[in-house]
């Protein structure tokens, strides 16, 4: 039986039938003069990280400071990024968050989850869960996302240990 005027399994110019296809000469690896495909930049530079990387960077940043303050009242805390938060309801006046969110306009920027027991009925540790893409999305430049993201810490781990935000910050030692 012929297809389009041509024997079974036989390719005319590039197209390829079922029963056979055809191999690519090397020679049209770089047929546009554009260079083989990779890396643009090592994977040891900054340069290289992706968004979601750079901000967690930022975040251990922004936490450092806190941290050699009241590093062993923080022993027991983990922190957690995540892209967005969970929403089961799609309406703004249904939507109600629960105790330890932090949010802006109804946004959550970050969320303190304590201590208890996960759905498998494992006991979990207290952690910060801060919301990537709000924070990002309310940030001008990298300086105001830095700030933002000290100001946010600084009100969960003081939501944390049951003291004002200005003591976390620089008020009071432990």
């Amino acid at each position: 039986m012929e297809w389009g005027g041509h024997p079974r399994g036989r390719s005319i110019h590039g197209v390829t039938t079922a029963r056979r296809t055809l191999r690519r000469s090397p020679r049209r690896r770089d047929r546009r003069g554009r260079g083989l495909r990779g890396l643009m930049y090592p994977a040891s530079t900054p340069a290289s990280r992706t968004r979601a990387e750079k901000f967690d960077a930022m975040v251990l940043e922004a936490l450092e400071p806190i941290e050699l303050r009241w590093g062993s009242e923080l022993a027991d805390l983990d922190l957690a990024v995540d892209e967005v938060p969970e929403v089961e309801e799609t309406s703004p006046d249904d939507v109600v968050w629960g105790q330890g969110v932090l949010a802006d306009v109804g946004v959550p920027l970050a969320q303190l989850v304590p201590a208890g027991v996960d759905p498998e009925g494992l006991p979990s540790r207290a952690r910060i869960v801060i919301y990537r893409r709000p924070l990002e999305a309310r940030a001008r430049d990298g300086a105001d996302l830095a700030d933002l993201l000290h100001e946010v810490l600084v009100e969960q781990v003081a939501e944390y240990l049951n003291i004002e935000p200005d003591a976390v910050d620089g008020g009071e030692t432990p």
